[in-house]
């Protein structure tokens, strides 16, 4: 994980201190990345599609122009391929399992310590979610489907957005069309996907899916 080393992240805050902070926290982390900034989601979208290239934005919860996850979903929406990390001051299990329902690539709280932060990003850049121990109980659930969220979490969110399109019912071409990447692309995802979820085929996947309503 420790080599993962990105080219270009965003950070995505409408206060200009923890920008200033997250900036020199990334410059230390990441050599040589070039550090990207926006004040709010309709500024970040506009640097997205002018840099789509962006291996990782940091996404703060409490945006002037976004609602809760709003921002979130807005972004995944247009850049699907980009992993959307959110970072908040306060947090609750319900959201942490909110956002990565959304689609986020992980959730950072910003109480944690330099070195947690930094492990996150590293586990984030190689492709894992990273998830925070609330250290709250989990809310009442059947333990098969609590065992089907566990494994929907641990999917990229690049993964997430071709199990949302099976859900869909989109073929691999389709699929491969929409989020403009190739078919060999899409495949390796689809075979992630059954692997992680434990399943054979697209209809179990989509089976699993459903019964935790991911959509």
């Amino acid at each position: 994980m420790a080599n993962a080393t990105p080219e270009r992240i965003l950070v995505v805050d409408d206060h200009p201190l923890v920008r200033d902070g997250l900036r020199s926290l990334l410059a230390v982390t990441f050599e040589h990345c070039d550090i990207l900034e926006a004040a709010g989601v309709e500024e970040a979208a506009t640097v997205l599609a002018s840099h789509g290239d962006c291996d990782l934005v940091l996404l703060d919860l409490n945006m002037p122009d976004a609602t809760r996850l709003s921002g979130l979903v807005q972004l995944r929406e247009a850049f699907p391929m980009v992993p959307v990390l959110m970072v908040s001051g306060s947090f609750d299990r319900a959201l942490v399992q909110e956002a990565l329902s959304a689609g986020a690539a992980g959730f950072l709280p910003k109480s944690m310590k330099r070195d947690g932060i930094v492990n996150a990003l590293h586990m984030v850049m190689a492709g894992e979610i990273y998830i925070p121990d609330t250290g709250l109980e989990e809310t009442p659930a059947s333990a098969e489907e609590a065992q089907i969220r566990t494994r929907i979490d641990s999917l990229t969110p690049q993964q997430k957005v071709v199990l949302h399109h099976l859900v869909h019912g989109r073929l691999n071409k389709q699929i491969a069309h929409d989020l403009d990447v190739s078919l060999t692309t899409v495949k390796a995802h689809v075979s992630a996907i059954l692997q992680k979820l434990g399943v054979f085929s697209r209809t179990q996947a989509v089976i699993l899916a459903n019964r935790v309503h991911f959509d």
